[in-house]
């Protein structure tokens, strides 16, 4: 791929459609009593500051059947239309990867990139949704990125941001061109300060009790972002934890007797070190699709069901 649009629904939960959502579920079920169930879900409310605000448009978000109300609406909003847009009108190789309302469309030439941009636009605009004009853009990505601006006295090409990472266009050791992959600072820093927030409360536990439970979110954390490429930022992480839990273990005594030899001890004896724990992405996919050559001159749509980390 050669360009990427990177694309963010303006208020998704927010501004969803109730009529066009009820019209979507009764196209798949027959049961009135589960769609009169789900009217009544949708129209619930939201309660606020002791007020319940209720709306014809949206799905509450943070109530647990928005993530798959959600994905239904963009299952007949977006994903039908892009499958044929793919196949009636791009001149060249199209891959789209939609988690919940994060999607990402990847491109081989600049033509089809725009044509399905403006096209896409009307699309949802016809089902009461538009994109953020801020947070949508597309960039020039992949292998020969790099040598084309080059030419052009242009800079390295754009990063994205998706599902907690940030791509980069980057190289192996050998000099050849790989797709780097690195948790997004903004969440590593929430992360950090969530654990920071609760170290404070569980400041006087016994420390096998912090260490039990530290483990638990190091390992937690790890298990999504222990990406290859990504093993530098889960140093980090695993430093600034070690940090936080050496700051909070001198606040409880004005003597402190808390070196760094002994914090590593403890940190060595509870958090888990880091280690990539997921598979290369061709190596994962060759595992689920031994049977792909037929389809490596025109990769499938992929579409992926549930919410955003």
């Amino acid at each position: 791929m050669s360009f990427i649009l990177d694309a963010d629904i303006r208020s998704f939960f927010d501004e969803i459609s109730q009529q066009w959502m009820i019209r979507f579920l009764e196209h798949r079920i027959g049961d009135r009593r589960i769609i009169r169930l789900i009217q009544k879900w949708l129209k619930a409310g939201i309660l606020e500051d002791g007020v319940v605000a209720v709306s014809d448009r949206g799905t509450g978000q943070g109530s647990v059947i928005s993530p798959l109300l959600a994905n239904i609406y963009l299952h007949y909003a977006l994903d039908l239309w892009a499958a044929r847009w793919r196949r009636r009108v791009a001149t060249g190789d199209v891959i789209i990867v939609r988690y919940a309302d994060d999607f990402i469309v990847g491109f081989r030439h600049e033509g089809d990139a725009q044509r399905f941009l403006n096209e896409m636009r009307e699309r949802l605009r016809e089902f009461a949704l538009s994109l953020h004009p801020e947070k949508t853009r597309l960039i020039e990505f992949g292998r020969f990125a790099v040598e084309r601006r080059k030419r052009r006295g242009l800079g390295k090409p754009d990063t994205f941001n998706f599902l907690g990472f940030t791509f980069i266009c980057g190289k192996t050791r050998a000099g050849k061109f790989q797709i780097r992959r690195k948790t997004r600072a903004d969440r590593m820093r929430a992360k950090l300060k969530e654990i920071k927030q609760e170290m404070r409360r569980r400041m006087h536990q016994p420390i096998p009790d912090q260490g039990k439970w530290l483990a638990r979110v190091v390992c937690g954390y790890f298990s999504y972002h222990a990406v290859p490429t990504n093993g530098q930022a889960l140093n980090v992480f695993r430093h600034h934890v070690t940090d936080l839990w050496r700051r909070t273990l001198r606040r409880r005594s004005q003597k402190d007797r808390m070196t760094w030899e002994r914090m590593t001890q403890l940190v060595d004896a509870w958090l888990p070190k880091p280690t990539i724990l997921h598979p290369w992405p061709s190596d994962r996919f060759a595992v689920t699709h031994p049977r792909w050559e037929p389809y490596a001159g025109k990769p499938p749509v992929r579409f992926c069901a549930g919410g955003a980390r």
